[in-house]
């Protein structure tokens, strides 16, 4: 080993750039940093967990934020009137 090593030639940053992530899918992804609730987290790992694993926690909020954003998302009147409509059958 040299008693003494030349950096004069060096460069800063990364030794190996990373590697570049895979393309081609018809569904390209971003990677980004989110912060979101722990309960909002709790819920769809449960979910997740309930297919078996088939489905990952994150493509299931994705899917969440996708479908409200083409508003295909169930509206909250839609879904309290339906609640109510069950409850008050049950109860006759």
């Amino acid at each position: 080993m040299k008693t003494q090593h030349d950096f004069r030639k060096g460069k800063r940053g990364r030794i190996v750039p990373p590697e570049p992530e895979p393309r081609g899918s018809s569904k390209e992804k971003v990677r980004i940093t989110i912060r979101l609730d722990e309960a909002v987290i709790e819920h769809f790992l449960k979910e997740s967990d309930a297919s078996g694993g088939a489905v990952g926690y994150q493509t299931l909020i994705n899917d969440a934020l996708r479908q409200h954003i083409e508003g295909k998302a169930p509206k909250v009147e839609e879904t309290l009137r339906r609640i109510v409509r069950e409850e008050i059958g049950a109860a006759s």
